[in-house]
């Protein structure tokens, strides 16, 4: 049972020793002050405010898709179409961004994006900066959200059976 017992043996190693290695990756924190500059940002949050009931993200992407294929509205998001859905690497890192200043906020009950009070301040402070655009994006909303309601409506069903 027991069996033979080997010796430990201690050694000792020349030249180079094994180790790991840490590499420190400094990352940038976003502010408030930085969305009031970044305009891209400031018009995705008050087409956020426009869905008084909220938007699905799936739905914003379709939304935001739609304005820049149909209609004249740029706003400057690179879309990849996978399947029926578009997908945006940059319209999901400001989503991340607007969540993480807290002027975005989640519900855990249907997950739909709901503006803040801190973001409707930001966009009252915010208004001269995109006056320009505010009437332009009202009215393509109007145009589109009949056509994106129906995707906004399967996210809040898929969202509320999980």
């Amino acid at each position: 049972m027991g069996g033979l017992k080997k010796a430990k043996v201690a050694s000792t190693q020349t030249g180079q020793e094994k180790g790991k290695e840490i590499k420190i990756v400094s990352r940038s924190v976003v502010t408030v002050a930085d969305i009031m500059k970044n305009q891209r940002a400031l018009k995705l949050l008050y087409l956020i405010s426009l869905a008084t009931n909220g938007i699905s993200e799936k739905a914003l992407a379709h939304l935001v898709y739609s304005m820049e294929k149909d209609s004249n509205v740029k706003l400057g998001y690179n879309f990849v179409v996978i399947g029926d859905t578009p997908v945006s690497k940059e319209l999901t890192n400001e989503l991340t961004t607007l969540k993480y200043t807290g002027l975005v906020e989640v519900s855990l009950k249907n997950k739909k994006l709901y503006i803040t009070g801190q973001g409707k301040e930001v966009l009252d402070k915010a208004a001269s900066i995109i006056q320009d655009s505010i009437d332009g994006l009202r009215k393509v909303f109007e145009e589109i959200w009949p056509k994106i309601a129906p995707v906004d409506v399967e996210a809040s069903l898929k969202a509320v059976k999980r």
